[in-house]
């Protein structure tokens, strides 16, 4: 692995720290370097950038993933504010099916999480106003989007909000339990 990424307890989601260099003025860094990442182990044609706005603390975004030939791998990162960014692993037959991997992803730290194809993700705001940008390998299509309910309880994750102060969407309010969805996606 490089100095730009690590693996993390599941070998394909990655830790990405692109470099800042600073100085009086402020600071500069290259945010996205095809060539680079791809030695690093991100593998994909990026289509399309996204960019969200969450006003409030403990807004929940996902769990999320589109399936089929535009299954997206995204890597995500925070402009302004602070993330818990999670990927949970999907990929039947995966040796880590059902399992997840997060990290705090800030304007502060500059940290980006590559989250591959076969893998939810989501993510729940830790600062008022804040903003995430991720790059997507495939165009959105609501056709195959699908998702896992947030709090399913077979996959445990330890969402940095309680249930009650948790802001979502009705659509993400109602999505299903991991056990309740086919498989989407084989290891």
């Amino acid at each position: 692995m490089s100095d730009l990424a690590r693996s993390l307890a599941i070998p394909d989601v990655m830790l990405i720290s692109p470099p800042r260099f600073g100085d009086s003025r402020g600071f500069f860094s290259e945010t996205f370097h095809a060539r680079r990442l791809a030695e690093a182990g991100v593998r994909g044609t990026f289509v399309q950038d996204n960019h969200s706005l969450s006003a409030q603390k403990g807004t929940v975004r996902g769990l999320h993933l589109q399936i089929g030939a535009n299954a997206q791998g995204k890597l995500v990162r925070v402009t302004r504010g602070a993330i818990w960014d999670v990927a949970v692993d999907v990929r039947h037959g995966s040796p880590t099916f059902g399992r997840h991997v997060a990290e705090v992803l800030s304007a502060e730290n500059w940290r980006q999480m590559w989250v591959p194809v076969g893998f939810l993700h989501g993510f729940c705001t830790l600062e008022a106003d804040t903003e995430v940008l991720y790059k997507v390998t495939a165009e959105y299509d609501r056709e195959v989007e699908r998702g896992v309910h947030w709090r399913d309880p077979d996959l445990g994750l330890p969402w940095p909000v309680n249930t009650a102060e948790a802001l979502l969407s009705e659509k993400d309010l109602g999505l299903p339990h991991l056990a309740d969805c086919p498989a989407w996606f084989r290891a």
